[in-house]
């Protein structure tokens, strides 16, 4: 694969030239010429599903819930944050988002952040076009919700542990782990047939073939993972199934939504489940991370409760200090007892995100 091969036609995309690309020079970018990015129309509102929101959130978050609301229903005025990949590495595309009015919010989390991820963000709804996967080329960018990062950071791994993302598709934060850290080995999981093709492209647009020989791809159910590999894994991130808000919002099957709705409280039954064989697999002294998309109280740390009310060599890591570095930039939840939660408010519009670090003592 060619490293940065795609960023000449971003360059055009996107209003600069590629003049003096290649042989090592920075391309000429014309900074005061905006990106002309069309925005897909409005999807429609699911009506149930935002009933069902208004019901459960208002009681278990008030006016927070008032102002999530507001900008849950606004797409136009998310933000996206644009992950760099450094495998790909392209002076001229940071160079280019810095002209934008990008920074990298990571800069903001030392010493949580001493490694080499670079993730931008602006204050703008401006929206990078997303990148085509080419089997002969590695990605410049992903985009996603730099709430994602989170979790990241929290899982904090470092090179020569055994890593296990046990829900990775997409593949958003299995990219942003091995920008940050070099695993052992690392087991990208994921149980969903068609997520599972999803997350196999996804890695082959961003990471290096003599990188892939630390990798191992599975389809299996979480559940089954730690029966069968006990106390392999020094860090296992489980970024479980969820009600995930965004997306639910915009159903646009609303039969479909109202099965879904109805099937709502399986869900924790669900990540009770996955976090315990995610335990299992955890070695002892390793540290598990749990996140969501979701704002549900149930799904968040009442979750975690139970799990901490089963096991006596569990304990929660606090996360107040990470969380304290990230304000500036996220709007954090009061009242969370065992994680943090990110709530979507007007001019931060990043979330939802919730996150639980545990720590396996013995």
């Amino acid at each position: 694969m060619v490293p940065g091969a795609g960023f000449a036609s971003l360059l055009r995309r996107l209003g600069g030239t590629t003049r003096g690309l290649g042989s090592g020079t920075q391309a000429r970018i014309d900074k005061n010429k905006k990106p002309h990015i069309k925005w897909k129309p409005q999807k429609q509102i699911c009506i149930p599903v935002l009933e069902h929101f208004d019901n459960k959130y208002r009681q278990e978050h008030g006016e927070l819930w008032d102002k999530a609301r507001e900008v849950l229903l606004l797409p136009c005025s998310w933000q996206y944050g644009v992950l760099v990949n450094k495998f790909s590495h392209c002076v001229p595309f940071e160079d280019l988002l810095q002209s934008r009015g990008y920074r990298n919010f990571l800069q903001d989390v030392l010493p949580f952040s001493q490694h080499s991820l670079q993730c931008y963000i602006s204050k703008d709804k401006n929206r990078f076009p997303r990148l085509l996967h080419h089997a002969e080329r590695l990605k410049e960018y992903y985009l996603l919700n730099a709430t994602s990062l989170l979790p990241v950071l929290a899982l904090d791994a470092q090179d020569g542990e055994s890593v296990l993302d046990m829900c990775a598709a997409p593949g958003g934060k299995s990219i942003a782990i091995l920008q940050s850290a070099t695993p052992r080995h690392f087991v990208c999981n994921e149980h969903d047939s068609l997520r599972f093709k999803w997350l196999k492209q996804t890695l082959e647009s961003f990471v290096p073939e003599d990188l892939r020989g630390v990798i191992s791809v599975t389809n299996l159910d979480g559940r089954d993972i730690g029966p069968q590999k006990p106390q392999i894994f020094d860090k296992v991130l489980v970024d479980a199934p969820c009600s995930n808000d965004r997306s639910w919002l915009y159903s646009s099957d609303v039969l479909k939504a109202r099965i879904r709705i109805a099937h709502a409280s399986n869900l924790p039954v669900l990540q009770e489940q996955l976090l315990r064989s995610a335990l299992e697999a955890l070695r002892p002294g390793g540290t598990l991370v749990y996140s969501t998309c979701t704002l549900s109280r149930a799904e968040n740390d009442d979750v975690v409760a139970s799990l901490l009310n089963s096991y006596d060599n569990i304990q929660t890591v606090n996360l107040a200090d990470l969380a304290r570095s990230l304000s500036h930039n996220f709007t954090f939840a009061k009242g969370v007892q065992h994680g943090q939660l990110i709530v979507p408010v007007k001019g931060k519009t990043w979330g939802p995100m919730y996150v639980s670090k545990l720590w396996k003592v013995h």
